[in-house]
């Protein structure tokens, strides 16, 4: 099986719901769609995975080395009908000025087929001037890799029309329209779409925009894109060789290892984690154990170590500070040597205080000193590399793993026990991030472990030797 990418000019165009719908209507095809997102997101996958019941992850030309991601999306198109969306604009890159880590890079080193998606409101011929820049746009880096076009929220009437002139004048198909549909409700926040769990009969929208799909588009169209696509692939020879990925992503299955019980936060206050970093380390010997610190007491028994991801901590600072016991559960975990990587939102969580968004300060975890507050701007953002001078517990000097940051709430106090420096790629702009406490590590970055695979070992290597010392042992390290 193969697939497509949904890309877009620009943010805001509609792409995430037209790849939910259009995952909704390869299912009812029975083509085994999965899900890839472009870029670092999160909250996209959730949509996939809780509200369409359909796996994914990321492609991320900055994450990860060429082969081990083309090994992934090979992997994955043997078995299932890949939809993957773009993020941002089409050739947005890193800094803003390059088409590197764009989703056009990641549709050329993976020979992935494209259709554009472009919101048609307010515009008519003046869609094909754009169309045609975007077909014409890097032409001397290569094929743009755009081979159809979907028009979204455009009229019925107007359709017809404007598809005879774009294959006419542009060469290019027409793969169908999206009307306006005044039944989605989705709405967004300062880190994206509203989480799907807030969103009441979202099932329902996702249906509706099935049927509507199932209409409008030229399935005929879009699945002869893709097997022209896999015929190109195939051809070439795209897939690298088995060792190869391994090496580079650092996900080969370790043998020898005991397994360790792996805590990971995941509730309405905590959900983004990285596929890719969960399954390297259940390679590495973890046994995910999923928990809530919103709603359950104390953390589960026989934890050998604890994963805190990201999410909207500050939209249940109030009733997150009422979950004393858990609080203490994980204060007394983290005091007693457990090892932990608490990210963004799990970072905050681990902090004195946190604000909430009624601007009331609550008492959190209290395992780093300090005070997470609203900050009012989003002062870093982007892709980093994170490294470190002198030795850490999981990194050594020389050594560096990447990430990203986007975050509006910010942490007062503790600045003097910043230990790592993050960078940017473009521009080289650098600052102070991520604490340390005992084998606690915490900040705002979000981290990409098969970046740097030593990085995962040296952690799964922690907590398997946590998890092997007695309680006398745990109590000896929390003196």
């Amino acid at each position: 099986m193969a697939g497509f990418m949904i890309a877009s000019p620009r943010s805001g165009s509609g792409k995430t719901m037209l790849v939910c719908g259009l995952i909704e209507a390869a299912k009812r095809r029975g083509l085994s769609p999965w899900a890839f997102k472009c870029g670092p997101d999160y909250i996209d996958g959730l949509f996939h995975r809780q509200v369409l019941g359909v796996d994914g992850g990321n492609l991320d030309s900055f994450f990860e080395e060429k082969n081990a991601m083309r090994a992934k999306y090979d992997r994955i198109c043997g078995e299932h009908f890949a939809i993957t969306e773009g993020a941002m604009g089409y050739f947005d890159g890193l800094g803003g000025t390059t088409a590197r880590a764009s989703a056009w890079e990641t549709a050329s080193l993976l020979q992935i087929p494209v259709i554009l998606a472009v919101d048609a409101r307010g515009a008519s011929l003046s869609l094909l001037a754009l169309l045609k820049g975007f077909l014409e746009y890097e032409r001397e880096l290569g094929d743009s890799r755009i081979r159809a076009v979907i028009f979204n929220r455009l009229s019925p009437a107007m359709y017809p029309r404007l598809k005879q002139l774009t294959e006419e004048q542009l060469g290019i198909r027409a793969a169908g329209y999206v009307p306006p549909l005044d039944f989605l409700t989705v709405g967004s926040r300062h880190l994206g779409l509203i989480l799907p769990g807030e969103i009441p009969g979202l099932r329902e929208q996702m249906g509706r925009l099935g049927d509507c799909l199932e209409e409008t588009l030229d399935w005929d169209c879009l699945l002869a894109v893709s097997e022209a696509a896999a015929g190109e692939r195939k051809q070439a020879g795209a897939a690298a060789p088995a060792e190869e990925a391994e090496q580079a992503d650092g996900t080969a299955q370790a043998e020898g290892l005991s397994p360790f019980r792996l805590g990971v936060a995941w509730d309405e206050a905590f959900c983004f984690y990285y596929q890719d970093n969960l399954e390297l380390l259940k390679a590495l010997g973890a046994e995910l154990v999923y928990f809530s610190p919103l709603h359950d007491e104390e953390l589960p028994s026989g934890l050998s170590g604890l994963l805190l991801g990201g999410g909207y901590p500050e939209q249940y600072a109030e009733k997150l500070s009422c979950g004393e016991p858990m609080r203490r559960s994980i204060a007394a975990a983290a005091e007693a040597g457990m090892p932990v990587l608490a990210e963004c939102g799990g970072y905050l969580y681990l902090l004195e205080e946190l604000e909430g968004m009624d601007g009331r300060s609550y008492p959190m975890a209290g395992v780093f000193s300090g005070r997470g507050r609203r900050k009012g701007k989003n002062s870093h953002f982007g892709y980093i590399s994170l490294s470190c001078s002198g030795a850490l517990p999981y990194l050594l000097p020389g050594e560096a793993v990447r990430g990203h940051e986007f975050h509006y709430w910010e942490c007062q106090g503790g600045e003097a026990e910043l230990a790592m420096t993050a960078q940017k790629p473009v521009g080289g702009r650098s600052w102070p991030a991520v604490r340390f406490k005992k084998q606690v590590m915490g900040g705002f970055p979000h981290l990409y472990y098969p970046s740097c695979p030593a990085f995962a070992h040296r952690f799964a290597r922690a907590c398997r030797e946590y998890g092997a010392g007695s309680p006398a042992d745990r109590k000896e390290r929390q003196v």
